[in-house]
């Protein structure tokens, strides 16, 4: 039994300098606690005032403890450069392995930094669009709203995005005035068609369906843009025109509502609209007025 501990002993190689070290390191400690224990002493019995007495215990506690971090850098500073460097390549190698982890980790940060959306939110980055349901360090989820980035009928799938991209990508938040948006969309038409009339239909719909909410969605903005040092835009419903290419007129409407309204709103407002008006050109069918033959009436000449 002895003998295997001579041996287990035997095997342990401490080196001088590692010892010369340690017992360096507990010299130090011990001259801080005698040292703190006799300034202690000799605050309390010296000052009177509770709260100047408890002043210089906390600062001569925190200074003792600043000498003793500096203590602790000189006798160890060989060591530690030499571990530094080993921290350093085992850091490189850890990055290199672990960057896409990074990343999210720095997405959450700058996505928190920014405040750029919340729980609830609709958000498009690069081409994923949809509702926040859920966020965490590594990822977004969102339910998500389409096809195509006119529509908001949520289409029943889910889309986790890693927060990796909103260090990248810009971030395009559609419900950053939240209880009140403002909802926009697009009515084509022929440069042929009665748009004036569509354009005077579209208006006296559009202010009928937001005619419930209108003056809470004035005064909301205003709110809005009072707290945020924001130009309040304007409300009232509007159509405007826009001729993205020859022979084609876009009737762009715009109107305010909440965010959970605006498909419903949109849908009732072409439904009433072109089920009530038609809006084709009316075509103008010019007979052509053909020049009847001429039949020759046989007159008998006498002769």
């Amino acid at each position: 039994m002895l003998e295997q501990i001579a041996d287990s002993i035997s095997q342990l190689n401490f080196s001088i300098p590692a010892i010369r070290l340690l017992g360096t390191t507990v010299a130090l400690l011990l001259i801080i606690l005698v040292t703190r224990a006799v300034l202690s002493k000799l605050i309390r019995s010296s000052i009177q005032s509770t709260e100047l007495r408890r002043k210089w215990l906390v600062q001569t506690r925190n200074g003792l403890i600043l000498i003793f971090l500096l203590g602790l850098v000189m006798i160890w500073g060989e060591e530690l450069r030499t571990l530094a460097l080993s921290i350093v390549a085992i850091a490189v190698a850890f990055v290199v392995a672990t960057k896409e982890l990074i990343l999210c980790f720095m997405g959450t940060l700058v996505k928190g930094g920014t405040r750029s959306f919340d729980i609830g939110d609709r958000i498009q980055v690069k081409d994923f669009r949809g509702d926040v349901i859920d966020q965490n360090l590594l990822a977004t989820t969102i339910l998500e709203v389409g096809p195509g980035k006119l529509t908001h009928q949520r289409t029943g799938r889910a889309t986790i995005i890693p927060n990796s991209l909103f260090v990248s990508e810009p971030v395009i938040n559609e419900s950053f005035t939240e209880d009140y948006v403002l909802h926009v969309f697009t009515v084509p038409f022929k440069r042929e068609d009665n748009w004036q009339l569509a354009q005077e239909v579209l208006l006296d719909v559009t202010r009928s369906q937001c005619s419930p909410f209108l003056e809470t969605a004035r005064r909301y903005m205003r709110r809005l843009g009072d707290r945020r040092g924001l130009e309040v835009p304007v409300v009232d419903p509007r159509v405007s025109i826009q001729v993205p290419v020859a022979g084609e007129i876009h009737l762009v409407v715009r109107f305010p509502c909440r965010p959970s309204q605006r498909s419903a709103i949109e849908q009732a407002i072409l439904t009433e609209v072109f089920t009530t008006y038609d809006f084709h050109a009316v075509k103008k069918t010019t007979e052509a007025s053909e020049p009847k033959p001429a039949q020759a009436t046989e007159e008998e000449s006498s002769s």
